[in-house]
């Protein structure tokens, strides 16, 4: 079982999204705070923002969504495919989680991606990696490859079932990740928003949010597996 998760399920813990917010992240236009020309043009308002959700994401918990897709590796192999940097997932006691866009927890040298070390506190201008450049978020922001999509599809085609939950499918590249899964397996749209996904065989939506459609999913999915 694959899992394509979006910013909806982590919303139901309490954690801001932009999407159907006029393009407004907690009172900025997200290109000013998560986009590559953002940060080169005012890179202490971008820190001083990852800051400030890497706190908020600290204080939230996992709701029943993110328990919910937990459980099911009593009965699956389930790998999670995230787009949201919170570790929620992993919190929940999910063991396979890929972070496509980076992780809040982490920053990384602004000259070397691989430069990779754990987010203990505030960073601010001036503070710097071991390489001696400018530490910033380890995140993908907008105008910037995303170097696990190659993993990601993958493991989106070696899937026996496919999810997607919680996002708009309107962020690509992940948004094409529903594209790569067979054509003749299972597949599962949650989300209690309209979401455009057209012609995509053997797809039922359940529009309803993750705290209830994960639980009723896995029932359908079991179901279909003939497991008690």
């Amino acid at each position: 079982m694959v899992v394509l998760t979006g910013a909806g399920i982590s919303a139901e813990s309490g954690l801001a999204t932009f999407r159907g917010a006029g393009g407004m992240w907690e009172g900025h236009d997200v290109m000013e705070v998560a986009s590559i020309e953002g940060w080169h043009r005012n890179p202490a308002l971008v820190l001083s923002f990852y800051n400030n959700r890497r706190e908020a994401a600290a204080l939230a918990q996992p709701n029943a969504g993110h328990l919910a897709l937990a459980a099911m590796e009593r009965q699956f192999e389930v790998r999670i495919i995230t787009q949201n940097v919170d570790d929620l997932h992993e919190r929940a006691g999910s063991t396979q989680v890929l972070h496509l866009h980076g992780k809040l927890s982490e920053l990384r040298s602004v000259k070397n991606p691989k430069l990779i070390t754990p987010y203990l506190q505030d960073v601010r201008l001036g503070h710097l990696a071991s390489d001696g450049s400018q530490l910033r978020p380890n995140i993908v922001w907008f105008g910037e490859a995303v170097p696990m999509m190659d993993q990601a599809q993958r493991w989106v085609q070696q899937a026996a079932a496919f999810a997607v939950i919680g996002t708009s499918l309107q962020v690509y590249p992940a948004a094409g990740l529903l594209y790569e899964a067979s054509a003749s397996i299972p597949k599962f749209l949650v989300d209690p928003n309209a979401v455009n996904a057209a012609n995509i065989p053997n797809l039922q939506r359940l529009a309803m949010p993750a705290t209830t459609g994960v639980e009723k999913m896995d029932e359908l999915l079991r179901n279909m597996m003939d497991i008690d």
